[in-house]
This record gives C-alpha cells, sequence and structure tokens, in this order.
C-alpha cells in the first residue's frame, strides 16, 4: 500500500508585497520585479533570500549566472594512490570559498567550473543587481553535495593517481551569489571587477 502523499500549492507571491511572481518551470528562485524581494522554494513554501551580485568589469555583452557559494572545510580520513597512502592537496588545510552553480547544468560541468573557481580563491565584491535573476534550478542543499565532486575531481587530477578516498566537508550557509562572465560559465571566462 502506498504511502499517503499530499500535495501543497504554494502561491507564486512576493512574500513581502505580494506582487505575481513570474515562474518558469524548474526555477526554485526568484526575486520580485517590484520590490526585489529574493525567494528560495522550501519544503514549507517560500523563503527569504539574499541575492548578491558581483562587481563586474565595464564590458558589454556579459552573461550572468548563479551559483551557491559557503565555505567549506574539508577533513580527510584516508586517501590512497596505486602507489600507497598518499596526503591529500594542500589546499584542504585551510577553509575554502565553494562556488557551484545554481543553474542546470550536468555533472562535468558542475565538477569542473567548480573545481577551476574554487582554485581562483575568488572573493567578489558585491555590485548592483543587473537585471532578472538568472534561472536558478539546484537547491543550496544538492550544491553542499556537490561539492565533494570538486574535492574528488581536484583530488583525482593530481599526479599520483588516486585510487581511492573518504573525507568529509564542513559547510557554511549557502549564499547566491551572481557572477558574470565574457560568455559560458568558466573561470578563463569571469569578468569580476
Amino acid at each position: 500500500m502506498a504511502a499517503n502523499t499530499s500535495v501543497q500549492l504554494v502561491p507564486m507571491t512576493c512574500i513581502k508585497c505580494a506582487m505575481p511572481l513570474r515562474a518558469e518551470e524548474n526555477e526554485i528562485a526568484w526575486t520580485c520585479e517590484k520590490c526585489e524581494q529574493g525567494m528560495l522554494l522550501t519544503a514549507n513554501g517560500l523563503a527569504a533570500l539574499t541575492v548578491k551580485w558581483a562587481a563586474a568589469k565595464a564590458e558589454t555583452n556579459l552573461k550572468w549566472h548563479p551559483f551557491w557559494s559557503f565555505i567549506g572545510t574539508v577533513r580527510f580520513a584516508r586517501r590512497d594512490s596505486f602507489g600507497g597512502r598518499s596526503e591529500q592537496d594542500k589546499l584542504w588545510n585551510e577553509p575554502q570559498q565553494f562556488f557551484i552553480p545554481a543553474y542546470a547544468a550536468g555533472l562535468q560541468e558542475l565538477e569542473t567550473i567548480g573545481a577551476e573557481l574554487l582554485k581562483k580563491h575568488l572573493n567578489p565584491a558585491p555590485g548592483p543587481a543587473v537585471g532578472k535573476l538568472p534561472s536558478v534550478a539546484v537547491f543550496p542543499d544538492d550544491a553542499k553535495q556537490a561539492a565533494e565532486f570538486v574535492v574528488l575531481t581536484i583530488e583525482a587530477d593530481r599526479k599520483d593517481k588516486l585510487k581511492s578516498v573518504e573525507f568529509a566537508i564542513q559547510s557554511s550557509e549557502p549564499e547566491l551569489w551572481v557572477l558574470p562572465f565574457k560568455g559560458e560559465a568558466h573561470a578563463s571566462q569571469l569578468a569580476l571587477a
């Protein structure tokens, strides 16, 4: 016998000014067109969300992409290469700022850009909002889990041929940042001021 499940209808209106939201399929976060309040879809309905836009270089035709950002401390219990037990990358000796795509992306893109941005040690300055919030399709908790793939990508790219690894990430609460790019979302295209 199937478990009883209930469907909850969520009014798609701003939690601050009651303006109707223009929600597209698969979107989970919005900013109100009237008052600019950020909102995130949660299990309990819409919740307030702070959206930070990064200051951009003075360029035209920038593309803006949303990212969940948080500080993560990576603790290794074990790391083995095919040559025996080995040390993790020295990058993990300190907490790191993760930037995980909040837009719909494949696992390969998520791993690649997440690792590229982490290695850049980004510290974006806040800037003014630029247009409508780009589509956000990844929940913050999913972004925190995706950070594990970023760590694995960095460790697997090392020359010692990773065999197995065991680690855990302790992280702060994710913040939504919108970052500017000269084209597609690749670290080499980042256009921060």
